[in-house]
């Protein structure tokens, strides 16, 4: 089943511009739809990115001008009538990202993508570049576009676990990996405010690399807690690879996402992981970190 499953989750991308001739994309399974622009209605004390609301199957759907929130000059009005509204469903809200024009969609296999120039910080819109045709096409962090529009959206403060709940995540060899800045500050946040350790890392290759290095030591990865689109080894190879390998210590692994498709968490069961959770929701996630405690307690009872 796992072989028949690793190359059933090609992904596309949809390229668009914001400005000038420069080509930018995100990933299809984060879009619902794509509509021509429509009149928005404003909203007073809002972000200046989003440029109003419009309906959407029947709920309120905000748009936010792509280009102005990543820095580039906002649309002009002519602009925004001849744009499209991208309509996307990421980390459980409705968003729609008006840019100037959409290009097309194409087939990209993620272990082509290559992690964006440390010279851009951790402030660049950027996950990673693909060579598309001869094009190097950016692909946009729209996690860490939409914590600058909506900052402080998640909270990891209210989350309380008990000192034995504590004690056994603390017994644990955990592996968080994430190429989104953002999504690893909200992982590292999290455990932190509980106080339990952890290892961190940016793409699946690094995570298998830190995995074999450790199966050879005394503390193996016993949790790992990985996004799914990243640049060289995505998350659906990254689960695929360790449980077609004898030689590690099988994880318990939560694939960790910002997209919603049932697809994709299809997708994750079929390569193997242990759960599959939409981003970001800091009880669920912890909830599902301590389902794997109780699995490696009873995977070492087994054995002895």
């Amino acid at each position: 089943m796992l072989e028949s499953s690793k190359a059933a989750h090609s992904q596309k991308l949809l390229l668009f511009n914001l400005a000038g001739q420069k080509s930018f994309a995100i990933g299809t399974l984060k879009i619902r739809e794509i509509m021509p622009f429509v009149r928005l209605t404003k909203l007073p004390h809002s972000h200046f990115a989003v440029i109003g609301t419009t309906s959407f199957r029947g709920a309120a759907l905000p748009v936010i001008d792509m280009a102005a929130a990543v820095g580039y000059p906002p649309l002009s009005d002519e602009e925004k009538r001849k744009g499209s509204i991208i309509v996307t469903d990421i980390q459980r809200k409705e968003i729609g990202f008006l840019v100037r024009n959409v290009r097309n969609i194409v087939e990209a296999d993620w272990k082509n993508v290559m992690p964006p120039p440390s010279v851009l910080g951790n402030r660049a819109f950027v996950t990673g570049l693909i060579d598309i045709e001869g094009e190097i096409i950016q692909l946009l962090d729209v996690e860490l576009l939409l914590s600058m529009v909506y900052p402080a959206s998640v909270d990891v403060t209210d989350v309380v676990l008990s000192d034995v709940e504590g004690e056994s995540l603390n017994a644990q060899s955990i592996l968080l990996v994430d190429d989104s800045h953002v999504a690893r500050k909200q992982l590292s946040d999290m455990l932190d405010s509980q106080n339990i350790s952890y290892q961190v890392t940016t793409n699946g290759r690094e995570a298998l690399d830190i995995m074999l290095a450790a199966a050879d030591t005394s503390q193996p990865i016993d949790i790992l807690v990985s996004d799914i689109e990243m640049p060289e080894l995505d998350g659906y190879e990254l689960a695929f690879n360790i449980r077609d390998n004898a030689a590690l210590k099988q994880p318990y692994i939560i694939l960790h996402t910002s997209l919603n498709s049932e697809m994709s968490l299809s997708y994750a069961n079929q390569v193997g992981a242990n759960e599959a959770l939409t981003k970001f929701d800091a009880e669920e996630l912890l909830q599902a970190m301590l389902r794997g405690t109780q699995s490696t307690a009873r995977d070492t009872r087994a054995k002895q």
